[in-house]
């Protein structure tokens, strides 16, 4: 290889909550293909079962959403809560808020303090997570079926009852801003979709990093916590799936006893419209002056979850960037050696998201990685996508699409997310149909209509601006700050 990369820059490859199209493996690196399947083969992803069962949906009377998935096989209980709101509900200037909260619900409730109940749940071998992306909040967790009745407790103390306590808020406060700083001192391709999000969104709800700035985290108190937590919480923000071992009636008795005098919310969530297309041939340069590597997105705005060719674009962003064999990977890894990775990424959250193009290189190779990522998208909008190509993605993804639905946790998270989305169950159970149906002409439409060309793209680099700089300025227009300023956008 012409270039090799310190161990800490495979990280790049490792992608955000996000609704993605691309799969990947669990080290973050895009998954190796499997072998192609004869198209005959295909009858076995449809003939089988639906990946998601039907499911009871009850709607309690202050609007919580409750979804039961009965799965008696295995003695497990998973559930999944989702609470719409996320960063795009921070206020201006207090990026982060619903970053920090969603952590803090972990840090004591209820009758247990922090430390009492992570011991809890330890002690009967349970799990909980909690997180907050750009549009909701999620608690997700999976107990023994004999515990159910101990996890309704533990999921209505953090609802209902977090202590939000001003010690447990510091740490996590504290810990972010190190995080970020850590980030840009020594792996700032952590940093690379904040700043990308910010040049290509700006003020939309979208460009605003939901985990926060160095600036927005610092002047964060506790109080602003509980302010959101006070304005956003409510039973008719909140969708829980429960799926596994359990009898429907007493679920539902424990549940309404937990929920049932819970009120709504008391703010409204955030209105905002898509954001339109950015000018493209504009560079935003990150300069880091002792960076000896460039780690660069080019890209422009794509497509919402709702996009129609949903199939077509999975496939062809597996064939471009999106698996271990893909074109990007095969030409700017595998044969010229300029990386250790590179994939594209369609991003696609209620409203139209990102969709891009990411790589990292050594500093002096810059220009050839970038130029060589941009033939290989030239060379997917003039030449298309073989029948080969295509066959082969079909393999990988049917392949890899029901693996996410194994486990009653897994079987939960997928119903919550199509309650929070609006979509019915063929959301899912179709998509193997659709995946064998597709053909050239529809990812042919896809590409036409989904990817930039290279004259729509705007570029963002993290690297040594002074290494740089006249090069990468035949992409367009620089706009150039340091790494140390503490924002993601110019």
């Amino acid at each position: 290889m012409r270039f090799l990369a310190c161990v800490a820059a495979v990280a790049l490859l490792t992608g955000c909550a996000t609704t993605e199209t691309r799969v990947e493996s669990m080290t973050g690196e895009p998954a190796a293909a499997v072998k192609t399947t004869p198209a005959a083969d295909f009858s076995a992803y449809l003939d089988r079962d639906p990946l998601l069962p039907d499911y009871q949906r009850i709607e309690f009377d202050n609007g919580l959403v409750l979804l039961l998935l009965e799965k008696p096989e295995v003695p497990l209980v998973g559930f999944e809560a989702v609470l719409r709101g996320g960063a795009v509900a921070d206020p201006i200037g207090k990026e982060g808020t619903a970053s920090l909260l969603a952590e803090l619900l972990r840090k004591g409730a209820g009758d247990r303090d922090a430390g009492e109940f992570a011991a809890t749940v330890e002690g009967v071998g349970g799990a909980l997570n909690t997180g907050a992306g750009l549009e909701s909040l999620r608690i997700s967790g999976g107990f023994l079926a004999k515990d159910a009745e101990l996890a309704v407790s533990l999921l209505a103390d953090m609802l209902l009852r977090p202590h939000l306590d001003a010690a447990e808020f510091g740490k996590l406060r504290d810990r972010s801003i190190q995080f970020i700083k850590a980030a840009k001192d020594g792996s700032p391709n952590q940093l690379l979709p904040y700043y990308s999000a910010g040049f290509v969104f700006g003020d939309h709800p979208y460009g605003r990093p939901s985990s926060g700035t160095e600036t927005s985290l610092a002047g964060l108190s506790v109080g602003d916590v509980r302010d959101f937590y006070s304005d956003h919480f409510g039973a008719d923000r909140v969708i829980l799936a429960v799926a596994g071992d359990f009898d429907a009636k007493r679920m539902v008795s424990m549940l309404r006893d937990a929920f049932a005098d819970w009120k709504p919310a008391t703010a409204a969530l955030p209105a905002y419209d898509a954001a339109p297309a950015v000018t493209g041939d504009r560079v935003f340069l990150i300069d880091k002056p002792d960076a000896t590597q460039t780690y660069f997105w080019m890209g422009n705005i794509g497509v919402s979850k709702y996009y129609p060719q949903r199939a077509p674009l999975a496939l062809t962003n597996t064939v471009f960037g999106g698996s271990f064999t893909s074109m990007l990977n095969t030409e700017l890894r595998i044969k010229s050696g300029l990386t250790y990775g590179a994939r594209s990424t369609v991003r696609q959250p209620r409203r139209k998201g990102s969709i891009g193009i990411s790589s990292f290189t050594a500093t002096e190779t810059t220009v050839d990685a970038m130029d060589l990522a941009l033939e290989t998208l030239d060379r997917l909008h003039n030449d298309g996508l073989t029948e080969q190509q295509i066959l082969s993605a079909k393999s990988y993804i049917l392949g890899q699409f029901p693996l996410g639905f194994e486990t009653a946790r897994q079987l939960a998270r997928q119903a919550a997310q199509l309650e929070f989305y609006n979509l019915e169950r063929d959301w899912i159970n179709a998509y193997a149909g659709q995946i064998v149906a597709t053909d050239q002409d529809d990812t042919g439409a896809v590409i036409d209509e989904v990817y930039p060309q290279r004259n729509q793209l705007v570029y963002v680099l993290i690297g040594n601006a002074a290494a740089i700089r006249d090069a990468v300025s035949k992409y367009g227009q620089i706009t150039e700050i340091s790494i140390t300023e503490p924002r993601f956008k110019p």
